[in-house]
């Protein structure tokens, strides 16, 4: 097997490994439905790509530079083993520089391969962005109290403040718990429920004898 292309590639259009890590994906949910496979696909590399820029910010006030050309991805790995950095250089932890080198260099192609590949509602998709941002918000919070770091957490929550105000992260997230205002799908898999951050408050009703036809549309 040859080396796995940078994620630079995929955004260029050479998009045969992110068709696989699709199909690959809804073989492991068992869904018949393309779209759910990819919007948690794109939701784990959402999730990855935030998470380990705003984390240095967070603690060190630099983050890596994930410059596409950089950062490999192996759609035939699962998560957390199929992407990872070559590179060297880093970049101030500041919410300009972690829109750039996140959202505008990674998210914004991204929605759009996967937006080709599924046909996917771009609103879902950047909900799945702002979603992965409050998770990986969440999840530093959560370290930083462990720890007695409360500074971190304050860092990070004015880092992600900042980052939803845009025009394509705004709303994706409402309230103090940043609860979501789209739906990922995944309620829609076979072996589905509700994310913790999910916009339903139950999961919606299925009729017939599959349920997917019937189910109402996700937001």
């Amino acid at each position: 097997m040859g080396q796995p292309p940078p994620l630079a590639r995929l955004y260029a259009g050479e998009t045969g490994p992110l068709t696989a890590r699709v199909d690959s994906v809804a073989a492991r949910l068992g869904t018949p439905e393309r779209r759910v496979a990819a919007s948690l696909a794109q939701l784990g590399l959402a999730a990855r790509l935030w998470s380990v820029a705003l984390g240095p910010a967070a603690l060190y006030g630099r983050f890596p530079d994930l410059d596409p050309r950089d950062v490999y991805w192996d759609g035939s790995l699962t998560s957390p083993d199929d992407l990872w950095w070559t590179g060297t250089a880093t970049r101030p932890g500041t919410v300009e520089e972690l829109r750039e080198a996140v959202q505008e260099a990674h998210l914004v192609p991204l929605a759009q391969a996967f937006h080709a590949d599924s046909r996917i509602s771009p609103r879902l998709l950047w909900g799945n962005a702002g979603s992965a941002l409050a998770g990986a918000l969440r999840e530093l919070v959560r370290w930083a109290r462990a720890r007695g770091r409360p500074e971190v957490g304050e860092r990070a929550a004015a880092l992600v403040s900042g980052l939803l105000d845009h025009p394509d992260l705004a709303r994706t997230v409402q309230g103090p718990a940043l609860r979501r205002t789209s739906c990922c799908l995944y309620y829609r898999s076979p072996a589905g429920g509700l994310c913790g951050d999910c916009v339903f408050d139950h999961p919606p009703a299925l009729r017939g004898p599959t349920g997917l036809e019937t189910r109402p549309p996700a937001p």
